[in-house]
């Protein structure tokens, strides 16, 4: 067993501690995955997409103000012509009798006229011949027959432009979609927030895994000289068959997590890879250790309590989202306000009875028209979209209190767990010590024979748990103080979206 378990043991250690000549394995410091991260990642590329979108929009819906214009054109058969009619049911009666007196009532009234003219006319020497009407044929129609208006085919061309002048309520939806433009560019930044927590988070993963597994090699690798040294006590009869077997099993249970350790890191560098948007098959490594911050293990607890929130990403959205809803019910309000519009069309038209279009004749029309537009009654559909907006309003100030009091207990939590892991590394290193130091006499004691193998592993039990507890308190630590800055939005400015140094 021990012939078959060493080499696996000692490939497993070969490649966390080296690596080969001409291996392509890419070794990431936590900058280069934070920068590969924020170029790569799906959901920043999926945020950065929205704010493009919202731009688009804000951009379309300022085209509102300009002139909308548009060309259209109609050609229609008539196949009933329209009738219309002229006169009065009266009339029916008889043509004479009311073609007759109307014509009578005519002349009875332009008489005075026509003498003024005959007159004029006697003065210059001029004859004045009277003008006669033609003598009518008698028909049996009468005024009340209907009368075919229209010509069987029309065509009409024509171009319109139409643009708001007076809207204020129009005026104030186009400052609604700026607003709707910066929510979209600070969930782009609470997303790469996000991501930097993740990424950082992952990173330190990938530490402690590979900081787990020194620790769990060194286990192993003492188990076996321990194991070689008590096979050759037992050769010399100097061991008991008893601490043989106890050797043994020692490096028996080391295996196991020695491979767990080696199984944590593969899965912590998959979550790494996943974070920051690469592939999976990619071989990469990150590069220093978890110990390396220790050093930076101090944070001032009191000033992190009355750390400010301007920099927060939802306090700031639902800043952004209170102005909205203040603009939008301020929108409602103008909808009681009066609108001018303009609108200017011309067109071209013809009608005719034969579908022959060299003798078509075009004619041209155009209007301008200013279409004044009073509200005066909808129903209540104004009055209540105020109230609506207001109950919205007033929803948005309660959830801005709770989410303010819930951010100021998260960074009480990680400020309480950044302070439990800096004392608890302190004192894990004060325990390290003697820790280490209890186990070089009990080695040296169970080499010349004065103590037992049990002894030597207790000791060492103690040495690979106060190791552990370190190493867990940095990590606590780190853990704290990434979700802390994604909180307080320190992770990089806003203007460059570059991260802090």
């Amino acid at each position: 067993m021990l012939v078959l378990l060493l080499p696996l043991a000692a490939q497993a250690q070969f490649n966390s501690k080296e690596r080969p000549a001409g291996d392509t394995t890419l070794v990431l410091t936590l900058d280069d995955a934070l920068k590969i991260a924020l170029s790569e990642n799906v959901s920043v590329k999926v945020a950065d997409m929205e704010v493009q979108r919202n731009e688009y929009a804000r951009k379309g819906a300022y085209g509102a103000l300009f002139p909308q214009i548009s060309a259209s054109g109609m050609y229609s058969y008539a196949i009933q012509k329209q009738k219309v009619f002229f006169g009065s049911d009266d009339d029916s009666e008889g043509s004479s009798g009311g073609g007759g007196g109307m014509a009578s009532m005519f002349m009875s009234a332009f008489e005075p006229i026509m003498y003024y003219i005959q007159q004029l006319y006697a003065v210059t020497g001029t004859p004045f011949v009277p003008y006669i009407a033609p003598a009518q044929e008698e028909t049996t129609s009468s005024s009340s027959d209907p009368i075919e208006m229209g010509r069987r085919n029309q065509v009409t061309f024509g171009v319109s432009a139409a643009m708001p002048l007076v809207n204020v309520q129009l005026w104030e939806s186009l400052r609604l979609t700026g607003d709707q433009v910066e929510l979209a560019v600070e969930q782009a930044r609470e997303s790469r927030l996000g991501t930097v927590t993740s990424v950082k988070q992952a990173f330190f993963s990938v530490l402690m895994a590979k900081a787990s597994y020194d620790v769990y090699n060194a286990v192993y690798e003492n188990a076996v000289e321990n194991f070689k040294l008590t096979q050759m006590r037992y050769n010399a009869q100097k061991a008991s068959e008893m601490d043989l077997a106890r050797a043994q099993s020692s490096v028996a249970a080391a295996v196991p997590n020695l491979y767990n350790a080696e199984n944590s890191i593969s899965l912590a560098l998959w979550q790494l890879k996943a974070v920051m948007g690469v592939d999976l098959d990619m071989d990469i490594d990150v590069a220093g250790a978890l110990e390396d911050y220790a050093s930076h293990m101090f944070f001032d607890v009191n000033e992190g309590q009355e750390a400010s929130l301007d920099r927060n990403s939802q306090m700031r959205q639902l800043a952004t989202q209170a102005e909205m809803l203040a603009k939008q019910i301020r929108m409602q309000q103008y909808a009681y306000l009066p609108s001018l519009s303009m609108q200017v069309s011309y067109n071209y038209y013809t009608q005719s009875d034969k579908f022959n279009l060299s003798q078509w004749k075009w004619l041209p029309s155009s209007t301008l028209v200013f279409s004044l537009s009073i509200p005066i009654f909808s129903g209540g559909q104004r009055y209540h979209a105020v109230k609506q907006a207001r109950v919205q309003a007033a929803e948005l100030d309660l959830q801005r209190v709770n989410a303010e009091r819930q951010l100021r207990i998260g960074i009480r939590q990680s400020l309480s767990t950044m302070e439990t892991s800096m004392r608890s590394y302190d004192s894990a290193k004060e325990a390290l010590k003697s820790a280490e130091k209890a186990y070089d006499i009990a080695a040296k004691s169970y080499q010349v024979g004065r103590s037992t193998l049990t002894d030597l592993n207790n000791t060492e039990l103690t040495l690979t748990q106060t190791k552990l507890q370190a190493l867990q308190a940095v990590y606590n630590f780190v853990n704290a103080k990434a979700g802390l800055e994604q909180t307080l939005g320190y992770d990089f400015t806003d203007e460059a979206a570059t991260l802090e140094k």
